[in-house]
């Protein structure tokens, strides 16, 4: 394996290509097929409830929005497809961001907020047929839940047992709806204030989470894993019922600080240390056999990476809680594409905190120790490392740990920050737990509008969003779900299925896209979306059918009970979600035909 880049040649130049991306594209695509209007009414004002629908500041919406769609993908993702070596994650990262993710994200954004904040399966619904609405019903609920046990997963393997990190996230729950208090109740509109108290509140809640940790108190806050699973569940059930001002946004609006203040100081100190990645370009494992994604880089390493590039799991935040809370259409272009673009960079600079690991530390955390015996790599500072960190990282599997390595490596490097190494790495994990949490209650939520617009064709009264029995009754028919599958289940069951459901959504968002585009007369855009489409799709349906058959079926015929039973959910599971992609897919393909043959507008409502 051979040393050749340093990470200031990669950041900079991915820095220039997102702001021309910005610049250039989304505006390009607001003029072109969108046609934002600041005059024109959004849902939040026109539906207004005080309670889903709420007018929201720019800021804070792209803090809650940045905060829902940021979850453990990017940050995972990139970290377990550097196996295959740093080129091909950075190509797909900046190149999917910018062309696919970033404008999936935009176009749902500003589809849902054009048509009353309807989710993305009630648009396909109205836009391309019956059919497709209720298999959209379907295949979102099927990815939403094991998307929401993926990352539930990640952030109870990485709490567990850890007093510190329990203290620090357990914190931001009443700090976040005192804020909401303070901007909404007793002070309506002191953003700044709330800001300040908030931000500072959160520092506070990391400095003191060591001492608290080593008291006595830090013995009830360290807190097994099922345990961890059941406040979870409740935590997604409160943040989905109670209304969005009081927990939901001031907590994401807090989070962003941390999550994007985070990115940003890894960025400056990406530039100042200038860090070597030890991961060749490519690695021996491109054509397949490696010890972490056992199949070839394409297409796993595209499934694996997953939201970094694209996120199916962002069309249903882009349809669910942000276009209920547009205050003005303008915003839809900063946080739709800006927001994404974001992300993005917090998938660079994850593959360049793990690639600088060397290769065989990188291994020795990734992968079992009796796994890695048999790569006949040696570990260089995997043991100082240890020491240093004041945790013992090997084997322990799921990318979160080598990432948060990875970054202690680089951030201790800045001038002064070398004897701090323990509390960057505790500071690092809590930097992930933080990104999954915020997207477990956002997404529990979306799930709760999706149910509750799909029974309310049953009985009536649950289509409204405000109608608390409704409310109650869905939110405990997603979080029971996805709260089944954590406990039952673990990172080698639940990541490989999360990474292809996501993007079976992102290649339903997409198609819908393409759709809104077309009836709406703008047929000659429609490649904006197709041409992401095309790629997304055939990458995951491949991707979904070799794993079926190399994998979740041959797991499915083991001796183990145990392992029979998820190797059959596993399949079942895929193929329903691919053939309900297909049949989405098959039905907006005639729609668009029949736009193309007539040559008119078929456009269902006006947008």
């Amino acid at each position: 394996m051979t040393r050749s880049m340093q990470a200031l040649y990669i950041i900079l130049p991915v820095l220039g290509i997102m702001v021309i991306a910005y610049r250039y594209y989304s505006a390009f695509i607001a003029a072109r097929i969108m046609a934002l209007d600041a005059t024109r009414t959004t849902p939040a004002h026109a539906q207004y409830d005080g309670h889903n629908y709420f007018p929201t500041s720019r800021w804070v919406l792209f803090g809650h929005h940045f905060a829902a769609i940021s979850g453990a993908g990017p940050l995972i993702g990139p970290v377990l497809a550097a196996q295959f070596g740093f080129a091909p994650g950075l190509i797909w990262l900046v190149g999917g961001v910018c062309l696919a993710g970033a404008v999936q994200d935009f176009i749902v954004l500003w589809a849902s907020t054009r048509r009353g904040g309807r989710s993305l399966a009630e648009i396909a619904r109205a836009e391309i047929g019956t059919v497709a609405g209720a298999t959209a019903v379907v295949a979102v609920l099927f990815i939403i839940v094991i998307a929401m046990a993926g990352m539930g997963l990640v952030f109870t393997n990485a709490l567990m047992e850890s007093a510190w990190g329990v203290f620090t996230i357990g914190t931001t729950i009443p700090l976040a709806m005192f804020m909401g208090m303070l901007m909404y109740r007793w002070r309506k509109g002191a953003i700044r204030q709330a800001t300040l108290i908030g931000v500072i509140g959160l520092l506070l809640a990391v400095v003191l989470g060591k001492p608290i940790a080593a008291s006595g108190l830090g013995e009830w806050l360290q807190i097994p894993r099922q345990q961890l699973v059941i406040i979870l569940a409740l935590y997604g059930f409160a943040a989905s019922v109670l209304p969005v001002w009081l927990l939901l946004s001031p907590r994401d609006y807090l989070s962003s600080f941390m999550k994007i203040g985070t990115i940003m100081l890894l960025v400056a100190a990406v530039i100042v240390v200038n860090p070597e990645l030890k991961m060749p370009a490519f690695t021996e494992y491109v054509g397949g056999g490696g010890p972490i994604i056992p199949g070839s880089l394409y297409p796993f390493a595209f499934i694996t990476i997953a939201c970094g590039a694209i996120s199916g799991f962002h069309s249903l935040v882009s349809s669910g809680t942000t276009p209920k809370m547009i205050s003005n259409e303008l915003d839809v272009r900063p946080i739709g594409y800006g927001a994404m673009l974001m992300e993005g960079l917090v998938g660079v600079v994850s593959i360049i905190a793990a690639c600088s690991l060397e290769p065989g530390d990188y291994f020795a955390i990734n992968t079992s120790p009796a796994t890695f015996q048999q790569l006949g790599m040696e570990t260089v500072n995997l043991s100082t490392l240890e020491a240093e960190v004041g945790e013992t990282v090997a084997g322990r599997t799921g990318g979160a740990v080598s990432l948060a390595v990875g970054m202690t490596v680089i951030l201790s490097r800045i001038p002064g920050m070398i004897g701090f190494m323990d509390y960057w790495y505790h500071f690092a994990i809590m930097f992930e737990a933080l990104f999954i949490l915020t997207t477990i209650d956002a997404g529990t939520r979306i799930g709760r509008f999706l149910v509750q617009e799909s029974l309310g064709r049953v009985y009536k009264p649950f289509a409204r969003a405000d109608w608390v029995p409704g409310s109650v009754i869905a939110t405990a028919i997603i979080v029971f779900s996805w709260s089944y599958f954590i406990w039952t289940g673990t990172i080698s069951t639940i990541w490989p299925m999360f990474g292809i459901a996501n993007q079976l959504l992102a290649a339903v968002a997409l198609t819908v896209g393409t759709t809104v585009i077309v009836n709406a007369g703008k047929a000659r855009y429609a490649w904006v979306t197709m041409v992401p489409l095309a790629f997304v799709s055939t990458t995951t349906l491949i991707g979904g059918f070799m794993s079926v058959r190399d994998n979740f079926w041959p797991l499915a015929l083991d001796q183990n009970p145990a392992l029979s039973v998820q190797g059959y959910i596993q399949t079942i599971l895929t193929i329903i979600m691919m053939v309900c992609v297909l049949i989405i897919i098959a039905s907006a393909a005639v729609r668009w035909a029949r736009a193309w043959n007539s040559g008119t507008e078929l456009a269902v409502e006006q947008v």
